[in-house]
């Protein structure tokens, strides 16, 4: 999966630029997590994301996520996206682990969730990432509500639960449409509701 600048840079210059900026500014505020420069540095490699080859991109990742402290969730989740986003969904998923195993927080909690069961699918895990993605379904709404459905349904439909997967599907494509949301609604339930129930 792919994220979220500068222009031109080379890695050796981002990465002492990198540096730099953390001799000036404390990358981690009182409570651990990152401070604003820091995540803003992070949108901005993020940006280049497109334009340099993969190894660079991991590396600059690689620069930021070293300014964390050793034990840092944001840091494990970090450098698991630049993995997974690079094609290398083996060694993002025990990366996703450790940032929820480390209590990652905010919306990163919900996307390394939902990041890891697309990596888990992509491996030939769909099931796992069923079991990961299920109990999202009941969390508090958020921005990420449709995305979590959305890698969902693929997981279920490479488990062979294709009904299921057409159901979340559309469920969550109903309240977007400008019309027939009730008919679609009750479609997709009904897809999802054993024949005779």
């Amino acid at each position: 999966m792919r994220g979220n600048g500068s222009s031109g840079k080379t890695v050796r210059q981002a990465q002492h630029g990198t540096r730099g900026a953390a001799h000036g500014t404390t990358a981690v505020t009182g409570d651990g997590e990152p401070g604003l420069a820091w995540e803003q540095r992070l949108a901005a490699a993020w940006s280049r994301y497109d334009t340099l080859p993969a190894s660079e991109f991991r590396a600059v990742i690689e620069a930021l996520a070293a300014e964390l402290p050793a034990d840092s969730a944001v840091a494990a989740f970090e450098r698991a996206g630049a993995f997974d986003s690079t094609g290398q969904p083996a060694r993002a998923v025990p990366l996703y682990r450790i940032a929820l195993d480390r209590g990652v927080r905010g919306a990163r909690r919900r996307r390394a969730k939902i990041q890891l069961a697309s990596s888990l699918r992509n491996l030939g895990r769909p099931e796992e990432g069923v079991v990961l993605l299920s109990p999202e379904l009941d969390a508090e709404n958020d921005e990420l509500d449709d995305a979590v459905r959305a890698f969902l349904a693929l997981c279920l439909a490479d488990a062979g639960r294709e009904r299921e997967a057409l159901s979340l599907a559309l469920g969550a494509l109903a309240p977007h449409l400008p019309r027939y949301q009730r008919a679609l609604g009750r479609y997709a339930h009904q897809l999802s509701t054993p024949a005779g129930s």
